[in-house]
């Protein structure tokens, strides 16, 4: 009994890695249309009785302002284009500050793993499969690739995900015309885009987004994403 229990479990482990590697292979080369945080946040809205559209409209890497990737990389994760998917700089600092509230320490790469192919909530198991997914996401797709779905699947308002969505509906005009500015105010609220509103910004979210302008220069500008 064992012995099958066993095999049974072996057979099952294979098959997760077999469908996990196919899937990320998958979508290496086709748009994420929806993902299971969508998907969550539609339920909830629903059991909440309220408006449960999600504003959500794909844009390849090319259609994007090149200064949202920027500005995303400034706000969230700046060794993005360095690192291998975990920033451990930050781990370490983030463990060690001493906060009354700790931060979060995640890279671009980890956000996009848990947003894609997992559910959000903090548990061992949630986090063994983001790590596990970032690597392979890290070890299949390129650096380009990551952030192409990064500002895409990412939530950037009520119910609005990527940053053409929250581009036509706050500022009524397409990702690819946006301005530096614009592109910090949308990087600002990342850390809460539920509390945090680009259309009708906060004191704090603006001198975030004057913070992430300064550190997109900081940054030498577009050049330092040309070669993902």
């Amino acid at each position: 009994m064992l012995r099958r229990l066993q095999f049974i479990a072996l057979r099952i482990l294979i098959f997760f890695f077999g469908i996990s590697i196919i899937w990320v292979i998958i979508l290496r080369f086709l748009p994420v249309w929806v993902t299971p945080f969508m998907l969550s946040r539609k339920i909830d809205a629903f059991m909440d009785d309220k408006d449960t559209e999600i504003h959500h409209d794909w844009e390849p890497y090319e259609n994007i302002s090149k200064e949202v990737a920027l500005a995303v990389v400034a706000s969230e994760d700046q060794n993005f284009p360095k690192h291998w998917g975990f920033d451990f700089d930050q781990i370490y600092d983030a463990m060690t500050e001493d906060r009354k509230r700790a931060r979060g320490a995640s890279t671009i790469s980890q956000q996009v793993a848990k947003n894609v192919f997992l559910w959000h909530g903090r548990s061992y198991i949630r986090k063994g499969l983001e790590v596990y997914f970032t690597i392979l996401i890290e070890l299949i797709w390129d650096k380009q690739r990551i952030l192409e779905v990064y500002l895409n699947v990412a939530e950037m308002g009520k119910m609005t995900f990527g940053v053409e969505a929250a581009s036509l509906r706050f500022y009524k005009k397409s990702a690819k015309k946006l301005s530096r500015y614009e592109a910090a105010r949308i990087a600002a609220v990342l850390p809460n885009p539920v509390r945090f509103s680009i259309k009708n910004p906060s004191p704090y979210v603006m001198r975030r987004t004057n913070q992430i302008v300064r550190q997109m220069r900081y940054l030498g500008g577009q050049k330092y994403i040309a070669d993902l």
